[in-house]
């Protein structure tokens, strides 16, 4: 097998453009991702309302567009009228999601603040398990209309004057599983979910509306519960849900990378049944795709059986991500950037603490897992239009995937910047892969920069003692020679960015 990859990219052959939401993030009333995570009054430094200010900094540092709250499975129960009002009144309520014990100390109004500050917007999701359309068009009054009704006068008298203006609103949680605090099946939540999504729409027409998909591609309804639930929902929404985590529980790391395999699967599916369903109706309205979970998700499933229940905050979900998560990770967001024609939003499940890419100690440090660095990359450098990658790669056969490409890779061009970047996942675990980059139609250009995340020990992760062990470099070696062409080396098991200045 000759160990050899090339990828030509053509500036006329575009899958679409990056709509920045596909690097959105998540924060659920979970674990330690509001208290301890985003909010800790006293930390040495919380700000005067108790955000954590070296927390909104590693957030800053990712630019994250969008962040979805607040559920998440703690959604189907929550009552968001909890969360307003003077801190002292609020009342403690059992959060059947995680059987915790939800102070309300952080609330609509307090998130709303912390998104402003973190330079992102929000993705409100209302509660469709034991509420719907009545207490939706409540809280976008509260939330979204100017003033002179009851519930906008009572944010003003709440301290907010100004609307907040919240323009994408996810009807519920992954209301097909059985876990899930008032379930549904596809017709009722179809029905609830249409008469939830008429009633906001004509508080605001302006919003962006999300509707349940399956919680995952395992879900033995899926795709007819994407089918059902878009018969009833098409004409008032303007995306569709996935959720999806993938783990290592098996220790078999070339299955493991292979995974976003499944998740290209997963995304094709989704779009063909939008489409089946859009021809049904003779719809001239484009179903775009929200993957609004998305992670690695394993490492701490045992730890959170010992946890004791109704505690507020525990260590709950907190997942220590090792450099080979950091991989697939990388794969995950190339899987979505393929599809950027369609997948216009996504969430990284969870920003602090629970599945996240930054951690925390209680009273103490924030640092990044490995995790951060490729999401941080994408953001940053993946914004433009997704160019056509054509890729020749050497394959290998796992367990659950075959012709498996060792060089899993796209290209995004930034047009308003004159720039070109290679997000490139060499998934060898045991060789270094040569890579030949075409890109005769640009013309001249010239390598800026090579970033490559790689380590020796696929299981090395990050700790608040050793918060550098996994740690991008910038010594990757992508040249270009005499005919144009860009030639690298991706090293054994490596997440690569390759910035190029068109001339």
């Amino acid at each position: 097998m000759s160990m050899k990859a090339s990828m030509i990219i053509d500036k006329d052959f575009k899958i679409g453009e990056v709509d920045s939401r596909i690097y959105g993030s998540f924060i659920e009333h979970l674990g330690r991702a509001v208290y301890g995570g985003i909010y800790e009054p006293g930390h040495p430094q919380a700000d005067e309302q108790g955000f954590r200010a070296d927390v909104l900094e590693l957030v800053k540092g990712l630019d994250v567009p969008i962040v979805r709250y607040p559920g998440g499975n703690f959604v189907s129960g929550y009552n968001w009228e909890d969360g307003i009002g003077p801190l002292n009144q609020r009342k403690k309520r059992l959060d059947l999601a995680w059987r915790t014990i939800e102070p309300n100390l952080v609330g609509l109004n307090e998130f709303m603040d912390w998104c402003r500050k973190a330079n992102t917007e929000a993705m409100m999701a209302v509660n469709l398990g034991t509420r719907g359309a009545d207490e939706a068009r409540d809280i976008i009054e509260y939330s979204n209309i100017q003033g002179g009704t009851y519930w906008s006068d009572l944010r003003i008298s709440h301290g907010y004057k100004a609307p907040h203006n919240i323009k994408t609103w996810c009807l519920g949680n992954e209301m097909d599983g059985p876990w899930q605090t008032g379930a549904k099946t596809a017709v009722e939540y179809g029905r609830t979910a249409c008469e939830t999504a008429k009633v906001l729409k004509w508080v605001d027409p302006t919003i962006e509306l999300v509707a349940c998909g399956s919680s995952s591609l395992n879900m033995p309804t899926f795709p007819d519960w994407e089918a059902t639930v878009l018969e009833h929902t098409y004409d008032h929404v303007d995306y569709i849900s996935l959720h999806q985590y993938y783990g290592n529980r098996d220790k078999d790391s070339a299955n493991f990378l292979a995974q976003s395999m499944g998740m290209d699967s997963f995304i094709h599916t989704v779009i063909s049944t939008a489409d089946y369903i859009q021809a049904k109706k003779r719809g001239k309205k484009k179903i775009n795709l929200s993957f609004d979970e998305w992670n690695v998700w394993y490492h701490s499933n045992e730890a959170d059986r010992q946890i004791e229940p109704w505690s507020i905050a525990p260590p709950q979900l907190e997942d220590i991500y090792n450099h080979e998560d950091a991989l697939l990770v990388g794969c995950m967001l190339i899987s979505m950037l393929k599809r950027a024609d369609r997948v216009k939003m996504a969430c990284l499940a969870q920003l602090v603490n629970v599945i996240a890419p930054i951690m925390t100690a209680n009273g103490g440090a924030a640092w990044k897992q490995t995790i951060y660095y490729p999401y941080m990359h994408a953001s940053l450098f993946g914004r433009g239009t997704v160019l056509v990658p054509l890729i020749k790669s050497p394959k290998y056969d796992a367990k659950d995937y075959t012709d498996v490409p060792y060089l899993e890779a796209v290209a995004v061009h930034n047009e308003a910047e004159s720039e070109v970047t290679v997000f490139a996942v060499n998934r060898h675990l045991a060789e270094a892969l040569p890579l030949e980059l075409d890109l005769r139609s640009f013309g001249a250009c010239q390598v800026i920069q090579h970033i490559v995340l790689e380590n020796d020990d696929l299981k090395a992760s990050n700790s608040i003692d050793d918060q550098d062990r996994v740690r991008p470099h910038n010594g990757g070696n992508a040249a270009m020679d005499t005919n144009g062409q860009i030639h690298a080396t991706l090293g054994k098991a490596s997440w690569n960015v390759i910035r190029l200045k068109l001339a």
